[in-house]
């Protein structure tokens, strides 16, 4: 078989990126090592900022997003007992973020690309990428019990933190920066209405929390737990109790409990590969960087990092310009930083370091102070959590 593109990874960025390729006339191959329903099964982030929105609406997806999802203008931030709102809306000249479940989005591209008829291959075992280095890239593997074999111009790895691409690359060729952090979170979903029209982030002296939603009868909550801690060791019961302890009287009295449809625990990172270009492969989203969730910055990292790479092949293919290709690591790898930095100051703002001593705490108390009583500081976090533009400071 040949394509112009190979994709590999079927999540969203996989599947946006062949959308984006297909409505320009581009052919491309999704290859994936998971079944359909087990990339479905994937609990993950839903706040979109516009870039992203504005993105599935290019790629002809967002249909049911806009008629589904919820516009939230601000958000709320809950220190020492008292909630204070950030008015997304008004800080940053009427931008807001859009929460639709990945989940959903997932579907709506999967759904889309069915519907075309475009070739996507699922179960896919012993993956492997070569050629990338020259001029004759290629992908390889097996699928009930024989062996394929795809040519191609460029691949895209699409793959996510553990996956082929970015094992592929020779150590020598790149750079890994990395930060774990002390906890992760463990999450929690029911089928039950949101404690708030919308999120409250919760600094309390038993750790962070955070108040989500995926819909008005879908609520995702979270809280910050050791790395040594098992989700096996935490009852649905024992969930809402800590959950309680740490939120305000209000959310209290409105805290609509019930049984878990997912729990889990996932540990918290930063993480950075330089370059994410090596040759014919272009590596986007978890392939190439993990930022803390603090944020809500990964599905939209991804996502606009698919934006740069479906027009530097767009313009390839329909311009033989090379311009995007040479320019594709540079240009993602400045926003990605961009969005590195504000989740990490975010989550160092609002969760516990009990290791690091009194101090630190005294000094993130002093942040909270400053950042609650200043309108600068406000407008801040607030530019950061609705997105920058893709054109920032260039």
């Amino acid at each position: 078989m040949r394509t112009q593109v190979a994709i590999i990874g079927a999540g969203p960025s996989g599947l946006l990126l062949g959308q984006l390729l297909h409505r320009a006339g581009i052919d491309a191959v999704v290859i994936e090592r998971q079944t359909p329903d087990y990339v479905l099964g994937r609990i993950r982030a839903g706040v979109l900022e516009q870039v992203a929105v504005d993105l599935l609406d290019e790629a002809g997806v967002g249909d049911r997003m806009h008629r589904e999802g919820l516009v939230h203008e601000g958000f709320e931030m809950l220190v020492q007992g008292r909630r204070h709102r950030i008015d997304m809306h008004l800080l940053t000249g009427g931008k807001s973020v859009l929460v639709y479940g990945q989940t959903e989005l997932t579907r709506d591209l999967m759904d889309a690309r069915s519907a075309l008829g475009l070739a996507t291959v699922y179960e896919a075992s012993d993956v492997t990428i070569g050629g990338f280095d020259g001029a004759k890239p290629f992908v390889t593997w097996k699928q009930g019990g024989r062996e394929q074999r795809l040519d191609c111009d460029f691949i895209a790895g699409c793959d996510g933190f553990h996956g082929v691409c970015r094992a592929s690359v020779p150590k020598s060729a790149i750079r890994e920066y990395e930060k774990v952090y002390p906890f992760g979170w463990l999450g929690l979903l029911s089928e039950t209405p949101p404690v708030n029209e919308e999120l409250i982030y919760a600094n309390s002296e038993r750790g962070f929390a955070l108040c989500s939603m995926r819909s008005m009868t879908r609520s995702r909550y979270y809280l910050q737990v050791p790395l040594t801690d098992k989700v096996e060791s935490w009852s649905d019961e024992a969930f809402w109790q800590e959950l309680r302890l740490r939120l305000d009287a209000e959310a209290r009295e409105k805290l609509v409990t019930g049984p878990s449809i997912e729990k889990s625990i996932a540990p918290l990172r930063s993480f950075v590969a330089e370059p994410l270009r090596f040759g014919r492969l272009f590596l986007a989203g978890d392939a190439g960087h993990i930022v803390p969730p603090t944020g809500a910055k990964g599905l939209n990292l991804a996502a606009t990092d698919v934006k740069y790479l479906a027009t530097a092949f767009i313009e390839y293919f329909t311009e033989r310009s090379e311009a995007g290709i040479d320019h594709y690591s540079a240009r993602c790898l400045r926003r990605i930083w961009r969005a590195e930095r504000f989740s990490w100051w975010f989550t160092n703002l609002m969760h516990q370091f009990p290791d690091e001593g009194p101090i630190a705490a005294r000094f993130q108390q002093a942040e909270l102070d400053y950042l609650l009583n200043s309108e600068a500081a406000r407008r801040t976090i607030a530019e950061n959590y609705v997105g920058l533009p893709l054109t920032f400071g260039e």
